[in-house]
C-alpha cells in the first residue's frame, strides 16, 4: 500500500500555511517539503502569490458551520484546482493516486493537494473537522485529527484561555468576585 499523499498532510499544511503566512516562495517549498508534498518543480514568487490567494479562498471553507454550504464551497475549489484520479509512479516510489493533471504548475499542484486533502479529510472523518479557533480574538485555524471530533480551539494554550476566562465569569457574583 503505498502513502497517501491526499490525507492529513495537505489539509495540516493548508491550515499551517493560514496560521503562518509564508514570507518567500523558498519558504513555501521548505513547508510543502516537510509536510512530505514532492512538488514537480520549483516555488516561484508568482506561486506563493498565487498559494496565498488560494488560501484565501479555503479559508472560507474552514470557517463555514454550515456543512450543505462548506460542501458547495469545497465543490467550487474541487471543480477548479482536481482533476479525475489517475494512477501514476512519477517519483519511482510506488502507484498511486493523483487528483491532478500531469505537468501540472506547482502552484495548482499545491492547491489540489489541499482540496482534494480537505474533501477526503471531511468525508472521511465528519464535516465538522474543520474551524476556526473558538477562543475570542484568536483568528487561527485547526483541522480536527482528534479520536472524539470534538477540538474547537486552534492549541491547548487557547483552549485553556478560554477555561479560565469561563471560570472567572462564572465567579463573579452581582459585579463583584466572592
Amino acid at each position: 500500500m503505498h502513502y497517501n499523499h491526499y490525507g492529513r498532510e495537505p489539509v495540516l499544511l493548508g491550515v499551517d500555511l493560514l496560521n503562518r503566512p509564508c514570507a518567500s516562495a523558498e519558504e513555501l517549498a521548505r513547508r510543502c517539503a516537510d509536510a512530505g508534498l514532492v512538488l514537480s518543480a520549483p516555488v516561484s514568487a508568482s506561486d506563493l502569490a498565487s498559494v496565498t490567494a488560494f488560501l484565501g479562498r479555503w479559508r472560507g471553507v474552514v470557517e463555514c458551520a454550515d456543512r450543505a454550504e462548506r460542501a458547495a464551497l469545497l465543490n467550487v475549489l474541487l471543480a477548479e484546482y482536481a482533476s479525475p484520479p489517475r494512477l501514476t509512479d512519477h517519483v519511482g516510489d510506488g502507484w498511486h493516486l493523483h487528483f491532478r493533471p500531469p505537468d501540472v504548475p506547482t502552484d495548482r499542484q499545491i492547491a489540489a493537494m489541499i482540496t482534494v486533502g480537505t474533501a477526503l479529510h471531511l468525508t472521511g472523518l465528519g464535516m465538522d473537522r474543520l474551524g476556526a479557533c473558538a477562543a475570542d480574538g484568536c483568528a487561527q485555524v485547526y483541522a480536527d485529527i482528534s479520536r472524539n471530533g470534538r477540538q474547537r480551539f486552534c492549541s491547548p494554550a487557547c483552549a485553556n484561555r478560554s477555561a479560565v476566562r469561563r471560570h472567572r465569569a462564572s465567579r463573579v457574583v452581582d459585579g463583584r468576585r466572592p
